[in-house]
């Protein structure tokens, strides 16, 4: 068996002892560095590999820190009812992985988001590690499998929802083999339900 597979056991046993020992160990120095650090090696390295890293010229790794829960209202100082107060429930319809992946993307402007994976939480964080690609870079503009990433229409594609977890947020992911994009999505059905509330136009003869 190969050190891939070995690898791939650990990660995917989460409940025995070396894991959780080695993640505590982690996340011990995690909370002390900076939201958004670049690191040289992925924590995860089949699963880093799988979704397209390599360890060239042109690819940058950074592991992002994200606040667990909903947003945090500011509390009133004027008067009202207790339950129009609207500090709690405010959800954001994105998925916190969606979120590091934006952060990393305004820290790393002449970058792309090419795909992010978990490596680790605690009760208050959640940490992933996103892999971007450098637009310009001549090493990566030669590579046949990621100079797709470099052309005008894929700039700024996780602002758009374009990457991997951008789609599951939006509802696009496939549901199983062979099924189709689940169509209009979520952000089209709100706006359609929208529009049919419109009160149309009443002409008077």
């Amino acid at each position: 068996m190969g050190a891939y597979k070995y690898m791939q056991e650990f990660w995917s046993n989460k409940s025995s002892e070396e894991y959780e020992s080695l993640l505590k160990e982690r996340l011990i120095q995690w909370r002390r560095q900076p939201a958004v650090v670049r690191i040289e090696r992925p924590t995860n390295l089949p699963r880093a590999r799988a979704l397209g890293w390599k360890p060239k010229q042109g690819i940058i790794l950074v592991r992002v820190r994200v606040r667990k829960g909903g947003q945090r209202k500011p509390r009133p100082n004027k008067g009202r009812k207790s339950k129009r107060l609207g500090i709690k429930g405010h959800t954001v319809g994105k998925s916190l992985q969606w979120i590091a992946e934006e952060r990393a993307a305004r820290k790393y402007r002449n970058a792309e988001v090419l795909n992010s994976y978990w490596v680790g939480e605690d009760g208050q964080y959640v940490w992933f590690e996103v892999i971007l690609v450098e637009r310009d870079n001549p090493v990566i503009k030669a590579d046949k499998n990621l100079n797709w990433i470099t052309s005008n229409k894929h700039r700024g594609r996780v602002f758009r929802g374009l990457t991997s977890a951008g789609k599951k947020a939006r509802g696009l992911r496939n549901k199983g083999i062979g099924a189709e994009k689940i169509r209009p999505s979520r952000r089209a059905r709100r706006k359609r339900k929208a529009r049919k509330k419109r009160p149309t136009k009443v002409e008077f003869v």
